[in-house]
């Protein structure tokens, strides 16, 4: 099933909803990622009728530096041997077919498309009998902006990362792929610049949840930013940018200069 959260026409919040090929059911009010079935409800849009938003309203996006070797070695960086975290603001998430805004203060801001991990549960020091995966209620395309410049002026990534717009993520939530072997692609005005699957990654999705579980609370809703393949390049004002999941989507997004 795909989760998205949407502007409806005749409802005065953003609500989750259930998409169904074209067609969208509107979820309750209170949904918490949670197995739904469309078959009771009645009201139904197409996707031409909604604003797609940001599947999520995390408390935290947790993302992983380093995760494949070809992208740390562009970058000239040595892979680490545990994962590299680090946090995006809140702030900076939005979703597809908005405005990635430029900031002033770097000259250098670039791409990487990675695959988004959507908690479901509460997930708290996972049991060693327990499979991280059962935490997860499903996968999104993220887009992990960052200011290459500020990250390296600054040694960690926290102004880098989190500018406002820095994390479109969306266009939904797919609940039924499989992480360890998902192709993922960034296009960069119709062009290709990245190309890799999570069966490189260093440390796989189920890992990164055990280990980030022992570390801080996730809560259902928070995202996991699992790293980028290598290819990351420089956008400017006038682009457009596309990360794509194999079974998940496209996340589109315009650049523009920020003001």
């Amino acid at each position: 099933m795909r989760v998205a959260r949407a502007c409806f026409p005749d409802l005065d919040t953003p609500r989750y909803a259930a998409i169904v090929d074209s067609a969208v059911y509107v979820l309750p009010a209170d949904y918490n990622f949670t197995p739904v079935s469309v078959e009771d409800m009645n009201t139904m849009w197409t996707l031409d009728d909604v604003q797609l938003l940001a599947p999520v309203v995390p408390s935290k996006v947790v993302c992983v530096g380093r995760n494949y070797r070809e992208h740390a070695a562009e970058l000239g960086n040595k892979m680490p041997e545990e994962p590299l975290l680090f946090l995006k603001a809140p702030s900076a998430v939005m979703g597809t077919g908005h405005k990635i805004e430029l900031p002033r203060m770097s000259q250098q801001v670039e791409h990487e498309g990675e695959l988004g991990v959507v908690i479901g549960r509460i997930a708290s020091k996972i049991a060693a009998d327990e499979n991280p995966l059962d935490y997860v209620f499903g996968y999104t395309c993220v887009n992990d902006v960052t200011a290459r410049d500020l990250q390296r002026k600054d040694v960690q990534f926290t102004r880098g990362k989190s500018f406002d717009t820095f994390c479109p993520t969306g266009p939904w939530i797919e609940t039924e792929i499989d992480p360890t072997n998902v192709a993922v692609t960034t296009r960069l005005n119709g062009e290709i610049k990245q190309q890799g699957n999570t069966a490189d990654m260093a440390f796989p999705v189920a890992f990164l949840i055990r280990y980030i579980s022992e570390i801080m609370t996730l809560y259902p809703g928070d995202l996991i930013a699992t790293g980028t393949p290598a290819g990351v390049s420089k956008l400017k004002d006038g682009d457009t940018v596309e990360v794509e999941v194999a079974g998940v989507g496209v996340l589109r997004n315009q650049i523009v200069n920020g003001f």
